[in-house]
């Protein structure tokens, strides 16, 4: 006794039935249809306003390039307002902090990575960042821009 084939003819029966509705219209409303084919979330990126290097606040550094590691302790960073993660950097002084940003310190690369952060802004960022727990450092000022 054959074991049971299926013949060529059926396999071609069954392609034609699967291929006959190709190039028909559809009959599902257009309005119906986007509904059904839309997407079930929509995100959108803006990108943050560009400020020219130089005139980026200490807060505005931080929110840049600091957040990544600082306000989850990645990489053993000290987080965000951890007073006493701070306590013996800050005690090192304000100077020290500075030149562990230029430098890079740990996992943190030379100027937290950022080729166009000026010698200023990490003045600001480390004061900013250090005053959130507990620091007392003055942020240098921003300077207005040109022309006003």
């Amino acid at each position: 006794m054959q074991p049971f084939r299926f013949p060529a003819f059926f396999v071609l029966a069954v392609t034609a039935a699967l291929l006959a509705g190709c190039g028909q219209k559809s009959t599902v409303d257009p309005e119906e249809s986007s509904v059904l084919t839309s997407p079930v979330a929509h995100f959108e990126f803006q990108a943050a306003p560009k400020i020219p290097p130089g005139n980026r606040t200490g807060e505005e550094v931080y929110n840049g390039l600091c957040t990544t590691c600082h306000a989850t302790g990645t990489l053993g960073a000290p987080r965000t307002g951890d007073a006493a993660a701070w306590a013996p950097r800050i005690a090192t002084g304000y100077d020290a902090l500075v030149l562990s940003v230029i430098n890079g310190k740990g996992n943190m690369t030379p100027r937290a990575g950022s080729v166009d952060l000026t010698d200023t802004e990490i003045q600001r960022g480390v004061a900013w960042l250090a005053n959130q727990a507990g620091g007392n450092f003055t942020e240098p000022p921003t300077e207005p821009p040109t022309g006003q």
